[in-house]
């Protein structure tokens, strides 16, 4: 939990004693979490506060093990939003001899199973729970950076300017020409506009098109007489 950003950790019915010297040496550098915990008497109590609950389960099949199961990529995807938001999501974790019981993984809104091979797919806790809060912090900064680039959007009024010059620009080579210029220019913002042009997108672009405006001025001839042949026409 400390390595991948997690911090309230709750224990139903721990058979351990979170205060045993023992498990004092095997939280070491997640003291604080340990210290921390809370200890309830059900899997309802643990998640009674959460807007989203997600378990885990290692056989499949079944009418209680069937239901909105997938992988941890494809579940822990839900869980991304509502922890945005500052809601909280719970991830339950079964005890390791048995997992989660059938009344437990009714409680859940999905269900978690991690592929192995079928030379030998059993997991303990400690890998399981791994697995899991690695990809849910994947998750996370994947959709905080896309949040952070959601902010640098490039105004209407950047963009237009932009698509005034890129215009130009193809005229001056003609891409752009005759009767189907406009049709071929809304086409041509329609496929950028689909990007959802940052800031510095919308410069870029705006560069190129300023530098083919450019070339181009630099490659028209310029008008008058050749010297070269004595001014034989």
């Amino acid at each position: 939990m400390c390595n991948f950003g997690l911090c309230d950790l709750v224990l139903v019915n721990p058979v351990a004693d979170i205060h045993d010297r023992n498990a004092r040496q095997m939280s070491t550098h997640g003291e604080d979490i340990l210290d921390a915990a809370r200890v309830v008497s059900s899997v309802i109590e643990a998640v009674a506060d959460c807007v989203l609950v997600i378990g885990t389960s290692g056989p499949q099949g079944g009418l209680f093990r069937r239901q909105s199961v997938g992988w941890p990529d494809e579940i822990l995807a839900h869980a991304v939003e509502p922890l945005h938001a500052d809601y909280p999501v719970a991830l339950v974790f079964g005890p390791e001899p048995t997992g989660l019981s059938n009344d437990e993984v009714t409680l859940c809104h999905h269900l978690i199973h991690i592929p192995t091979a079928e030379v030998y797919g059993s997991l303990i806790l400690a890998q399981a729970v791994a697995i899991c809060l690695y990809e849910l912090h994947h998750q996370w900064l994947d959709a905080t950076e896309h949040r952070a680039a959601a902010h640098t959007l490039a105004a209407f009024a950047e963009q237009d300017l932009m698509f005034d010059q890129l215009r130009q620009a193809l005229e001056e080579i003609h891409f752009l020409y005759g009767d189907k210029a406009d049709a071929l220019m809304h086409a041509v913002r329609h496929l950028l506009g689909k990007a959802r042009l940052t800031e510095m997108e919308v410069k870029v672009l705006l560069g190129l098109a300023r530098q083919i405006r450019w070339y181009v001025a630099q490659q028209t001839p310029t008008m008058g007489s050749n010297s070269s042949n004595g001014g034989m026409p």
